[in-house]
């Protein structure tokens, strides 16, 4: 065991972990940010994203010890009191979900692309998202959420600011 210093949506945690178990058990079974859901295990479902500096990570593959000191945002972090994100909230208005496992996943992905490239094609959303599984198959309602948060906000969106 050892003393991990985390940086997370703003707070800074200690935590006493082991520096080889994920990051995603880290953040459920000690931090009670549950938002973040294990999927596969394997970093193949996305259902675990978290941002990483602002880079989509899967936390269940991701060894807590090497994320020391860098910043890290959840689904926790996104919204700002009662403000969703812009993404957040264009999941909602397109209905972007069904049972809404993947969801975290999907926004935090989202997120992501949209901090890389804030008006995106939908050939470009379709790609950057292939490894978030959605077992419900909204994914026609996922882009066109991601396009309407692009559309709605794109510097906003861009920054991590809107919310």
């Amino acid at each position: 065991m050892a003393t991990i210093h985390l940086a997370i949506n703003g707070q800074t945690y200690s935590v006493e972990a082991d520096p080889q178990i994920s990051l995603l058990t880290v953040l459920r079974e000690q931090l009670d940010l549950t938002g973040s859901k294990y999927g596969c295990g394997e970093g193949q479902c996305g259902a675990c994203t978290v941002l990483v500096e602002g880079k989509a990570q899967r936390s269940c593959i991701t060894r807590v010890g090497s994320v020391s000191g860098k910043q890290i945002t959840t689904i926790e972090g996104l919204a700002k009191g009662d403000h969703l994100h812009p993404v957040q909230q264009a999941f909602l208005d397109e209905d972007a979900m069904q049972c809404a496992y993947c969801t975290s996943g999907m926004i935090m992905s989202a997120v992501a692309l949209l901090q890389k490239n804030a008006d995106p094609s939908e050939r470009q959303i379709v790609d950057f998202m292939d490894g978030n599984i959605c077992r419900c198959g909204t994914y026609s309602r996922i882009v066109r959420a991601i396009q309407k948060a692009a559309k709605a906000q794109p510097a906003a969106v861009a920054n991590g600011a809107g919310r």
